[in-house]
């Protein structure tokens, strides 16, 4: 603890400062709880999203073969062209949610192509559609948890920092004040006394 005045100035600093710590705390106290919460939501919700993931790549991995005969240019073509996400504030933190993914258009010959192709494209667009969701996702939690240990880092920091050394604070200036104000009290009897004891030695001479 820094070195404190034991003035009645220095009194009413520490005292509004406890004030203030106390007021916040309770705040960031919440805010813990709801970082908790949402980092719990998004935990659950990625589980879902990567089991999903893995039971269409098994789907796809049982004719995944046959992309032998697919053209070319149609296998470089399913790919992401944009995903779109909004913006979602969660106990003062922006995440991005995902919305969907949108892919560049995939054109072949319907003549040429093998009939499976339809439902494989179909099939190769949900797959990475979920692993751009994922990634999302994932970052959205890695900020959360971000938040969480800061928020975290605070709530120790008042809890056991801050306000018990305001506390301590007050406690040494009232009673450096108390003692004060005593041996004032002592002083004004003794002068009080001996004002008195010469009053009436006058008296008496």
């Amino acid at each position: 603890m820094a070195k404190i005045k034991l003035t009645k100035g220095e009194l009413k600093q520490q005292r509004d400062a406890l004030k203030q710590f106390q007021r916040y705390l309770p705040t960031l106290q919440l805010k813990k709880q709801q970082l908790q919460l949402e980092i719990l939501h998004q935990e659950n919700l990625l589980e879902q999203k990567i089991k999903q993931e893995e039971l269409k790549r098994h789907a796809v991995l049982s004719w995944a073969g046959l992309l032998a005969e697919a053209p070319e240019e149609l296998k470089s073509w399913i790919k992401i062209k944009e995903v779109f996400t909004e913006s979602r504030n969660i106990a003062g933190v922006d995440i991005r949610v995902f919305l969907r993914a949108e892919f560049d258009p995939v054109e072949y010959d319907l003549f040429l192509t093998p009939l499976w192709v339809d439902v494989g494209v179909e099939a190769l667009c949900a797959l990475l559609s979920l692993a751009a969701e994922i990634s999302v996702i994932e970052e959205g939690a890695k900020r959360l948890r971000a938040e969480l240990r800061l928020t975290s880092q605070r709530v120790n920091l008042f809890e056991k920092v801050k306000i018990p050394e305001a506390e301590e604070a007050i406690r040494l200036i009232k009673i450096y004040i108390g003692d004060q104000m005593a041996n004032a009290v002592g002083r004004c009897k003794i002068a009080k006394r001996k004002i008195e004891e010469s009053l009436y030695v006058e008296a008496l001479a």
